[in-house]
């Protein structure tokens, strides 16, 4: 499936590290600013992934400031993987779900990958990033089918702030 702009993002419903579910970041609803982000990352093998979500982990300030309120990182990982996750990358500030099916990734429209060397799960997801606006729906999206080729994170702030201050209004604003 192919997600398009302006189409509801599919629920997520997944239990977070520490304590929690997706439920309670209140993703999609504008609350603490008018995006919500979802990064979707391939687990606890992937070094890009790593430095992705240390740098989101650092930026979580700049990030309000462009207008993006909420953010989660993302995996079909185990709950004791995703919790190495947080511990082996010092993530302080980035939530972070796991369990995401492999029926949910698709619906995403997420790439799907098989393990080819020890330390990766069967199978997993492929990166992406998802914007959601304050009503629910897609506002942007990018998905890779490898490790590289992610958007940097200075280029989706410099798209979401543009998004944010200039080009596009929030839904029913004047």
């Amino acid at each position: 499936m192919t997600l398009l702009p302006t189409q509801s993002a599919p629920d997520l419903s997944l239990e977070l590290v520490g304590t929690g579910t997706t439920a309670d970041l209140d993703l999609g609803t504008g609350d603490g600013g008018r995006f919500s982000m979802i990064v979707f990352y391939r687990g606890l093998h992937c070094p890009i992934c790593r430095k992705q979500l240390s740098e989101i982990d650092r930026r979580i300030e700049d990030l309000k400031s462009a207008g993006i309120g909420r953010v989660v990182a993302v995996s079909m990982e185990t709950g004791d993987r995703s919790k190495s996750v947080v511990e082996q990358w010092h993530l302080a500030n980035l939530p972070v779900a796991h369990g995401l099916s492999e029926e949910s990734a698709r619906f995403w429209g997420l790439n799907l990958s098989r393990a080819i060397k020890d330390g990766e799960p069967e199978l997993f997801n492929e990166p992406g990033i998802f914007i959601l606006d304050d009503d629910g729906t897609l506002f942007w999206s990018s998905t890779a089918t490898m490790p590289f080729g992610r958007p940097s994170l200075d280029d989706v702030l410099a798209g979401v702030r543009y998004a944010y201050d200039h080009a596009y209004p929030a839904r029913g604003a004047a």
